[in-house]
């Protein structure tokens, strides 16, 4: 047994959202009948304090419950992150943005996207729609926070479509409906259908596609004047990031003709 203060959670535990009734549901167990699993600890640092390496959601249920002691096994060697992952997933699971979190940790340690699928026995599909949850839309992303889907899959599917229909996915995600398959399906052969619909709008405009070139052509006039004088001038005098920052976008709009 050893004092509750005296531990500490590891900061690369890969749970970080313990939802509060959860909490609740495991310290009212644990004031009836006690913490029956100890958690495992490392050995104590030079101000005799342990970090936890397994059992962080029992040791925030202790406190919750003001335990002034808990029980603890001290274990040899260095943390292995892979098992933290497996002793969570034994119990609750942890969130799929946790999930992904953790394998963006290992990925940026130097694993392979293959040792971390394999270790984790998930395919590499899976993972990759886990590592996807890390960039998702802002709209798609307070869906996932807010519970409203939680599917690593149908996520990824989301944060795609929402770059192709941004208002069907922001019209879907804003109602109180339920995100289901069906409806993210409907959005799906919306967008595959537009490219056609698109090439059908520009065989019926045929003169729509000369106008825009003749007006293309006539900035990058405009454009190539405007840059021949400023060749002409001190450009030592001017902001290099800015000067820089000008080259650049002339580069990226100089690559939009071939996109």
């Amino acid at each position: 047994m050893v004092p509750t203060v005296n531990l500490y959670e590891d900061a690369n535990n890969p749970r970080t959202e313990i939802p509060d009734a959860e909490l609740d549901e495991l310290a009212d167990d644990i004031r009836q009948h006690g913490i029956l699993q100890p958690i495992v600890v490392h050995r104590a640092d030079r101000e005799g304090r342990h970090q936890i390496h397994f059992g962080a959601k029992r040791w925030r249920a202790a406190q919750r419950i003001g335990l002034l002691d808990v029980p603890v096994v001290v274990r040899d060697g260095p943390a292995n992150p892979y098992a933290q992952v497996a002793e969570n997933q034994k119990r609750h699971g942890l969130t799929p943005l946790d999930l992904a979190r953790f394998v963006r940790s290992r990925i940026d340690a130097g694993d392979s996207n293959t040792t971390v699928a394999r270790t984790l026995g998930l395919d590499l599909t899976t993972v990759a729609h886990h590592l996807a949850l890390l960039d998702l839309p802002p709209v798609v992303e307070a869906a996932m926070k807010a519970g409203r889907c939680s599917s690593p899959r149908m996520l990824y599917e989301l944060g795609k479509l929402h770059a192709e229909q941004p208002e069907r996915v922001a019209d879907l995600l804003a109602g109180t409906a339920p995100i289901t398959r069906d409806a993210v399906a409907k959005i799906r052969d919306t967008a595959a259908q537009a490219p056609a619909y698109a090439a059908k709008q520009r065989m019926a405009q045929p003169g729509r596609s000369a106008q825009l070139l003749c007006r293309a052509t006539g900035l990058c006039e405009k454009l190539d004047a405007a840059l021949a004088r400023l060749g002409r001038a001190d450009l030592g005098a001017l902001p290099a990031d800015d000067v820089a920052s000008l080259r650049q976008r002339v580069a990226q709009l100089s690559r939009r003709i071939d996109a």
